[in-house]
């Protein structure tokens, strides 16, 4: 059957002939061999016979089992209690309106409707002499479990993360907001792979334009196939062309329901455990979730050696590079003879060595992530350090870029999100290139491009660089330093309204109790439970030929 054909039949109504349905079915998903079909009749009295279809892999068997089991019942109870006596097409009309019991059932009267049923691991039942079929959700595939996020690890917090089952994602985050306002809405994207999208948010913090605008670039998405919540990040972000995610991804449900909590809106996909939200800030890719489970003090240390560890990737093989090579009056004089002594037997530039280890370092570094995991470490590690010190030998490379490399593929790996970190990545080879071709000049050129792009780029209409760029003095308190929690009373601007996150004077505070000075509340209290244990204790009575000491 081509595919006009299967487009014209998928519009059809059913029939009422069980049999037609039946072959039509068969006519458009052929004889695929995990498509399974059951048929059976209620009773042979009434010939009242019915088909089920189901996809084999995708269901919980022993639901339908249960299902078929309880129509059974309750169909041989109507027929014996009917009035109508064994008339087939009341007998019908009493099954649909009766035998429908499981929660999740709903009539259908497409045939384009009950396809998209049997292959998303529902069964869909048809009934002899009815033009209406009904659908029961026995959704029971293998998944895997619950298990703590591989690419967004911390030290304290929840070890729980992210699966591929839409539905136990939701949950994950439902589990920590219950709040009545909280909504989540349903959506299918892709021609062919039907895939469920969710949109996540709460009503009265969420900006209605931003939720529109997010509306309304999934629902425009017209695909043939969405297999990863990255097809979805790729179609609706504001700068495609941009180096700078706009979207943040994660595998963290607490991390989720934060930006919810937020005003912000999260996006999930079925068979992806990586969850987009948005709008996001280019600040946020530098925040880990230990920030906010540490005390305030070491968050604020902490997250700023991560802006001490983003500045050392971006920056620091442009500014070794431009200094080498065109600058070398501001480097002091006994560094810059070690630097030279180095360079020595080097045969060719600055600028090309850079690039060299760089490169390398990078087959290091992807190598290392697609071998097998209990030998890619091993690889990346032991590698690295032969390659180094032989080339070191050799004369390729200076031992000063060897550690300028090192450092700058160390800070890289303290960026909390892979997303941010591999951007970075790439910004720093135009600037390597600029720096090493026009010193100063061509390092302040494209950095200042780089800056005006950032400060242009814009979020589902939310100014990227915010709260740097435009300046808002409330969200300072969680940017670059994290204020404690009791002093972060107002929500982010970002959220919609002014109800206040945490109550004024929640500071702790110990009992007022002066040195030297009797606290009575509490002496009262301790005497109190002495006199009490006083009257309880008796003297124990004294034995025969015991003496008075």
């Amino acid at each position: 059957m081509d595919n006009n054909s299967i487009k014209e039949k998928l519009q059809q109504q059913f029939a009422e002939n069980i049999d037609e349905n039946v072959k039509i079915i068969k006519d458009i998903l052929e004889d695929s061999v995990d498509l399974a079909k059951r048929e059976f009749i209620f009773h042979a009295h009434t010939d009242i016979r019915m088909v089920c279809f189901y996809t084999d892999g995708l269901v919980n068997t022993q639901e339908i089992q249960n299902v078929i089991e309880v129509m059974f019942s309750k169909t041989s109870e109507l027929i014996v209690n009917s009035e109508v006596g064994p008339i087939k097409d009341d007998i019908t009309k009493k099954m649909i309106e009766n035998l429908i019991l499981h929660p999740s059932t709903k009539p259908l009267t497409k045939l384009e409707e009950a396809i998209d049923e049997i292959l998303s691991g529902n069964t869909v039942f048809f009934i002899n002499g009815s033009k209406e079929a009904f659908t029961v959700s026995t959704r029971g595939w293998n998944t895997r479990s619950v298990d703590e996020p591989v690419a967004e690890q911390v030290v304290r917090g929840p070890r729980d993360g992210f699966t591929e089952n839409v539905r136990s994602n939701t949950a994950l985050v439902r589990r920590r907001i219950r709040d009545p306002l909280f909504r989540i809405e349903a959506m299918k994207i892709g021609t062919k792979t039907k895939t469920d999208i969710n949109i996540a948010y709460l009503k009265g913090t969420v900006k209605e334009e931003v939720l529109k605008e997010i509306r309304s670039r999934l629902q425009k998405i017209k695909i043939d196939s969405i297999l990863e919540s990255g097809y979805i990040e790729e179609l609706i972000e504001d700068a495609p062309l941009s180096p700078f995610p706009t979207i943040q991804s994660t595998e963290r449900p607490d991390k989720v329901a934060a930006s919810i909590l937020e005003g912000r809106v999260a996006i999930f996909v079925d068979n992806s455990p990586f969850v987009l939200v948005a709008p996001t800030y280019f600040w946020q890719f530098l925040q880990a979730s230990d920030d906010y489970y540490s005390r305030y003090y070491t968050a604020t240390f902490y997250r700023i050696v991560r802006y001490i560890a983003f500045l050392i990737s971006l920056t620091l093989p442009s500014f070794y590079v431009m200094l080498a090579s065109f600058h070398q009056e501001m480097i002091p004089t006994s560094l810059a003879l070690t630097i030279a002594s180095g360079r020595e037997i080097v045969p060719y530039p600055v600028l090309l060595e850079a690039l060299i280890m760089e490169t390398a370092f990078e087959l290091m570094r992807e190598a290392g992530l697609r071998m097998p995991k209990p030998v890619g470490q091993a690889v990346s590690i032991v590698g690295s350090l032969i390659i180094g010190q032989a080339a070191v030998q050799a004369g390729l490379v200076s031992p000063f870029m060897v550690i300028v490399v090192a450092l700058t593929g160390i800070a890289s790996f303290a960026i909390p999100n892979y997303a941010a970190s591999f951007s970075i990545r790439l910004i720093r080879f135009p600037l390597l290139i600029a720096s090493g071709t026009m010193g100063l000049l061509g390092f302040a050129a494209c950095f200042s491009l780089l800056a005006i792009h950032a400060i242009s780029i814009r979020s589902f209409g939310e100014p990227y660089l915010a709260p740097a760029t435009p300046f808002k003095p409330s969200d300072q308190k969680d940017a670059l330093i994290r204020f404690p929690w009791w002093k972060m009373i107002s929500q982010p601007e970002l959220a919609e309204g002014q109800e206040d996150r945490v109550k004024e004077n929640q500071i702790p505070q110990p009992p007022e109790i002066q040195p030297g000075k009797k606290n009575e509340k509490t002496d009262d209290k301790a005497d109190k439970d002495v006199q009490e244990s006083k009257k309880g204790f008796r003297k124990p009575k004294k034995l025969k030929g015991e003496k008075n000491e």
